[in-house]
């Protein structure tokens, strides 16, 4: 489940530049007429119905798009338009929502396929951005071939945003690393505060904010587009949006790429049982880095001695927060590890974690620099806000979608057993992947989670990294397993959480033959062109 994209040109679904990378640990931080033939859309249910005809959906005009943050810029090929969608779509003449869309146009109208809808994961990240981005870092080939349209998922940033009006809507805030001595009362005590303050502050409504009805969602863009398929690359948690699409509706998916996956069998209270195991394999990426810049670092000249200092530091931090100069903040363990697990992420933000890490030991041993009182406080500079778009919108529609897609368990000791058994096993996560999250507290889902199934067109392509501390290897393996002869599967000897445009050519040509052909390998591949990291 990632929560930051930060992607420089050449890779694939993007991401943030560096600075609002680190910032996002802190603030959690993706043409025609209507057909004329009536529209099909799937209306929720105790199970995903079969679908029902509705009206058809009014054709999109595009406009200007929303105002930016300060500072930030966008494509001005970019144009946006919103989609009126059903909040309920078991009523589907009833309350309107607004779904925002962006487009940037394909490059040659003769070699135009169609479009190609993108999702940057989350969950809840805003997707209006990402056609811009992503236009950076794909070949002439698949420009000239479709529209990209991006979009905002319902509940998020333009699209309908809500608030449960957090006090502390960040990814320290969320992610709930138990106490120094391994308790979990507090965590308790903060999951229940947050259930609670989503019910009384977004009231009844939130509960339609789902995986599902963004599924369905989606299907009225491409009504509205007036497209009878489209095309679709989800990153992360866009992957099980991606998984839901293609069970809801077999026939209007096109092509679809599937990157740094879910396993749909997980969603979502398992969906963290391989986090503890995926980042003691990915870990030690940073830590060789690290090591190998000992001289000037001093963390330690080991991958061995890095680990061990970097428990040590979280140990220190969890027992006595270390007040930030120039700051009214103090870096505790969880924000520690919390910034560590995003910029494990991606490659390229090694050596930048592996300064974090030398000016966090400075902070705490008092030899901190002015150089390291830089890098701690661009952890605490938070990315200025999106006008029209609450504080806490990310954090809410993470909540909503986390807790409200599938129920979870609600055993208080059993929450606290499993918490110490992941603890003790997996050190570098201390025990947070089995902690108890709001969801434990949540209302009941509005309908059972989407059975993804292997029933459909050959259709999807399947992009995992071995060694990627967010969406682990197992996962993508899970849902190749699920999605069987509808996908293929190729898998890159890399770490991090991005796949696409990271090096290897191997995955770069299987994913540009897939978009630009529909040609999709016969048997599982696994990339070893890349080099070690």
């Amino acid at each position: 489940m990632s929560r930051t994209m930060h992607r420089s040109a050449g890779a694939g679904i993007p991401r943030r530049i560096t600075r609002v990378l680190i910032a996002a640990a802190l603030t959690v931080a993706t043409l025609a007429a209507c057909v004329a033939a009536p529209d099909v859309d799937t209306p929720s249910g105790a199970a995903p119905p079969a679908a029902t005809e509705v009206a058809a959906t009014p054709p999109i005009t595009w406009g200007e798009c929303p105002a930016l943050p300060e500072g930030a810029d966008r494509d001005p090929r970019l144009t946006c338009a919103t989609v009126q969608v059903p909040l309920d779509y078991r009523n589907p003449g009833g309350e309107q929502i607004e779904v925002a869309v962006s487009k940037l146009p394909a490059a040659s109208s003769s070699d135009r396929r169609g479009v190609l809808l993108l999702n940057p994961g989350g969950p809840a990240l805003p997707g209006l951005e990402t056609p811009g981005a992503v236009a950076q870092t794909l070949p002439p080939s698949v420009l000239a071939a479709y529209d990209l349209i991006g979009f905002d998922p319902r509940g998020v940033a333009h699209s309908t945003p809500q608030s449960c009006g957090l006090d502390d809507p960040s990814l320290a805030g969320l992610f709930p690393y138990p106490a120094a001595d391994g308790s979990i009362t507090a965590n308790v005590d903060h999951a229940r505060a947050d259930a609670e303050r989503c019910a009384t502050n977004a009231g009844t409504k939130l509960k339609y904010f789902t995986t599902a009805n963004t599924a369905r969602d989606m299907d009225r863009i491409r009504a509205a587009l007036g497209e009878q398929k489209i095309s679709y690359w989800g990153q992360s948690y866009g992957t099980y949006l991606g998984t839901v699409y293609l069970s809801l509706f077999p026939e209007r998916a096109d092509r679809v790429v599937l990157e740094g996956n879910v396993d749909p069998t997980k969603v979502w209270a398992d969906a963290k049982d391989n986090w503890g195991k995926a980042m003691s394999e990915r870990f030690p990426d940073a830590a060789r880095v690290a090591a190998a810049q000992h001289a000037t670092l001093g963390l330690g000249g080991t991958v061995d001695e890095v680990t061990q200092e970097y428990l040590a530091l979280a140990d220190h931090l969890d027992r006595t927060p270390a007040p930030v100069p120039g700051t009214p903040h103090a870096l505790t363990g969880s924000l520690l590890r919390t910034v560590t697990y995003s910029l494990l992420l991606e490659n390229e933000n090694l050596p930048v974690l592996a300064q974090f890490w030398k000016a966090a030991v400075g902070l705490v041993d008092g030899t901190l620099t002015e150089a390291d009182g830089q890098v701690l406080q661009q952890v605490f500079a938070a990315p200025p806000p999106t006008p029209g778009v609450p504080a806490d919108n990310q954090a809410t529609m993470f909540l909503a979608l986390t807790c409200g897609d599938a129920p979870w368990p609600d055993d208080v000791g059993e929450y606290a057993r499993r918490t110490a058994k992941d603890r003790a096993a997996w050190p570098l996560t201390a025990g947070m992947p089995a902690n108890i999250w709001a969801c434990a507290f949540w209302p009941e889902p509005v309908e059972e989670p989407v059975r993804v199934t292997g029933k459909g067109p050959r259709n999807t392509l399947i992009l995992q990294n071995r060694r990627d501390n967010a969406t682990p290897w197992e996962d993508g393996l899970g849902l190749y397993k699920v999605l069987g002869k509808r996908a293929a599967f190729v898998g890159a000897e890399n770490g991090g959480h991005y796949v696409y445009g990271q090096g290897s050519t191997c995955v770069d040509e299987a994913t540009v033959a897939f978009l630009t052909t529909g040609r999709l390998p016969d048997k599982k591949v696994v990339c070893t062109d890349v080099a070690s990291k």
